[in-house]
């Protein structure tokens, strides 16, 4: 993407990103007349803040006349934090090598370029080169490297399913809390911002926490835990509804409503709230992740709940008046 772009003049990797983060805010919208005025007087307290914003103008104007995906998504999609982000990779890897070697990392937008990914509300299945299998649920992304030595998969964000194929190479799904090296395994994965969780069907899976300076733990068949990039949990027989999410499934057994409602929020775009007064009802059953306005329709039916909608996407499950 850069080679078609001029060098950047001299702007340090900081203001760089200030400057892509006020065009940003001002392609969500018009700046309020305080942050107008914030924007004037981050323009004007240095020559480099204004050679910045004239080199990010430049850069954004030339990445309207891309064609590649990720930026016409980034530029034509609804203003979602998703939107902003692929935004700002793209302004701040048009800026320049010099500028964002150090800034990708930092950036939260590495599902937008993954090798696989799954949009909210559906799954896809995948057929690996070495006979592996993943599924991968909804808003979930993984890179896969395979080459002459090992075998490689990095879980970017969300949950997946992998049954892993027996080969000469190792295996590792690497996770941002430590790596599964999965022994003819079948196994979900499932990444939270604070820790992974793991649960293991068949086989065994060797787990290695990032820092953690002891031996490892093997994970046994029928087990699941989750940990953190320090140490890991004690491993607790499966849940009955570890996995059904790949059978298109939500399971429920006596799960608080809120939790609940949490879990159903995965599968579609918006906001599902739940009002405190009903968060701690209890809910079991087994429930079709594909159609959650029937789910919705079920629990007024069955709980002493309302739906309200303010619109598609925003819906509130409170007391029933």
């Amino acid at each position: 993407m850069n080679g078609g772009f001029n060098q950047p003049p001299d702007i340090g990797s900081a203001v760089a990103e200030q400057a892509v983060s006020w065009l940003i805010e001002m392609q969500d919208g018009a700046l309020s007349p305080r942050r107008q005025q914030a924007w004037e007087q981050w323009l004007q307290a240095h020559t480099e803040h204004q050679r910045a914003w004239e080199h990010i103008q430049r850069i954004n104007q030339r990445l309207r006349g891309l064609s590649s995906p990720l930026a016409h998504a980034a530029l034509n999609a609804p203003k979602t934090s998703s939107r902003r982000q692929a935004m700002k990779l793209l302004l701040l890897l048009g800026a320049g090598s010099a500028l964002t070697y150090g800034l990708r990392d930092q950036l939260p937008v590495t599902p937008l370029l993954a090798d696989f990914s799954s949009p909210v509300g559906q799954r896809r299945k995948l057929q690996l080169h070495d006979g592996s299998q993943i599924q991968l649920n909804t808003a979930s992304s993984v890179d896969v490297k395979f080459d002459a030595q090992q075998r490689v998969i990095r879980l970017l964000e969300g949950e997946i399913l992998l049954t892993a194929a027996q080969d000469s190479r190792p295996l590792q799904v690497l996770t941002t809390h430590g790596s599964l090296q999965p022994q003819a395994a079948r196994l979900n994965v499932r990444q939270f911002s604070n820790h992974t969780e793991i649960a293991v069907f068949s086989g065994r899976v060797r787990l290695t926490p990032t820092v953690h300076s002891g031996p490892p733990l093997w994970v046994e068949p029928h087990q699941q835990l989750s940990f953190n990039r320090q140490a890991w949990n004690p491993p607790r027989p499966l849940d009955a509804g570890s996995g059904a999410w790949s059978d298109g499934m939500l399971v429920a057994a006596h799960m608080r409503l809120a939790d609940f409602l949490a879990e159903l929020a995965r599968y579609r775009r918006g906001q599902l709230n739940c009002d405190p007064k009903v968060a701690d009802l209890l809910i079991s059953g087994t429930y079709p992740v594909d159609d959650s306005e029937r789910v919705l329709e079920l629990l007024a039916v069955s709980l002493p709940v309302r739906i309200k909608r303010f619109t598609r996407y925003w819906v509130t499950v409170e007391a029933r008046a």
